[in-house]
């Protein structure tokens, strides 16, 4: 009993000296705050592209395009696209645009700009020698080409899947009228109906194959993320600066003489740390769901046992770091660029289901990997407290081992 005592004192000490200094207030409760705003708004639509609802798609094309842009119209609905025919741009300000040939197979790129999100434009193509007489689609059967300027204020993977959609609606519509002339017919509207009624010799049969798991996004991503490295980064700078600082100063050597055991020692500094990491946690879980409108998922209970499991975790590593560094300077500069490293890795940056496979595999191997394992387990995919249970005995061994090491290793000067 009087060893939890002493050690219960010591481990108020080491918290009250980590968490209230303008340097802690500034790490544990400012600087998550940045990151979750701004990286989280960032990737807010990281994992978007052709979900639920259709993406709105202004058409600028003349009235009398003919049939060939009716064909185009309805492919690109195929696509998810809602079309807006006759919309005109209300800005035009370039942003680079790609384009692709539905008529010739030839593309080109233009740069013009759209205010109301994404834009296409049907025109013919300024090689010309002269203007086109009657409809594009006349124009286009003549031998001539046509060209499609495709605009987008959309960022990221999403405008990369909407060029493939627009891209893919084109030479659909291609592909239509090269069947439609090797077989010998007119290139008209009923042709182009008589093929799409055809049966198809291929079909295509898509069933899930399982629970379908998407990458996070977002806060969702961003919020867990942030908080499992700065949990690491305050263990392993703060929380090791302060047994340098300590050991430098003698205090521990006093601590040596006095009445207390080394396992008391020990334990206090162990739940000391323990403690900054809970107040992390809890802190970055409260700002998550009342700011960010985070779900936690529906096994809150083991999110906890996963985080408290995380926070001991470090706790045992900083203890550990902390007799094997010489300087404040080592321990804040390897510190820093361990948590980056183990951060970027283990899928706290991003969801490591994007990464490449050799990353997903390394992840594997650190704990990061495991808690961010654990995290989109249990938050983002649903799954049962069972689930990720590898990940909490993973956790909870290497807190054993890294705990064993510190209390071997531990020095008083």
């Amino acid at each position: 009993m009087n060893t939890l005592r002493q050690a219960a004192l010591i481990a108020r000490r080491d918290f009250r000296l980590i968490v209230w200094r303008r340097e802690g207030i500034a790490w544990i409760f400012v600087m998550p705050l940045v990151f979750f705003y701004f990286i989280g708004t960032a990737t807010g639509g990281f994992a978007g592209g052709g979900g639920g609802e259709p993406d709105p798609l202004a058409l600028d094309a003349p009235e009398n395009a003919g049939f060939l842009i009716d064909e185009l119209v309805l492919r690109l609905e195929q696509q998810g696209f809602q079309v807006e025919r006759g919309a005109k741009p209300e800005s035009a300000s370039a942003e680079s645009a790609d384009s692709a040939d539905s008529a010739s197979g030839t593309s080109g790129t233009s740069g013009t700009s759209t205010a109301t999100g994404r834009r296409l434009s049907v025109l013919p193509s300024p090689d010309a020698a002269s203007a086109p007489a009657g409809s594009l689609t006349d124009w286009a059967l003549a031998g001539n080409a046509i060209r499609l300027d495709y605009a987008s204020d959309v960022e990221g993977l999403d405008s990369s899947y909407d060029r493939l959609r627009v891209a893919r609606a084109a030479f659909t519509v291609l592909a239509d009228a090269v069947a439609i002339d090797a077989a010998g017919g007119a290139l008209d509207r009923e042709a182009f109906a008589a093929l799409a009624a055809l049966p198809r010799s291929i079909a295509l049969d898509i069933r899930p194959a399982g629970r379908r798991e998407t990458p996070p996004s977002g806060f969702s991503q961003t919020v867990p993320g942030t908080m499992v490295m700065f949990v690491m980064l305050i263990a392993l700078t703060a929380g090791a600066i302060h047994l340098v600082i300590e050991r430098r100063q003698g205090l521990l050597r006093r601590l040596a003489s006095a009445p207390i055991s080394l396992g008391s020692i020990v334990l206090g500094k162990l739940a000391g740390r323990a403690l900054v990491a809970f107040l992390q946690i809890g802190f970055a879980m409260a700002v998550g769901t009342w700011a960010f409108d985070v779900d936690w998922g529906p096994a809150l209970p083991m999110v906890f046992v996963i985080l408290g499991a995380w926070a001991l975790f470090n706790a045992a590593l900083a203890i550990l770091f902390g007799n094997l560094v010489r300087t404040e300077g080592q321990a804040s500069g390897i510190g820093v660029m361990i948590t980056m490293a183990m951060a970027a890795l283990g899928g706290a940056w991003w969801p490591i289901e994007i990464a490449p496979g050799w990353m997903q595999t390394l992840a594997r191997f650190i704990p990061t990997g495991w808690t961010m394992d654990a995290m989109h387990s249990l938050v983002n995919f649903a799954y049962g407290p069972a689930s990720v249970l590898p990940q909490l005995f993973l956790l909870l061994a290497a807190t054993v081992v890294l705990a064993w090491a510190g209390a071997r290793s531990f020095r008083y000067s």
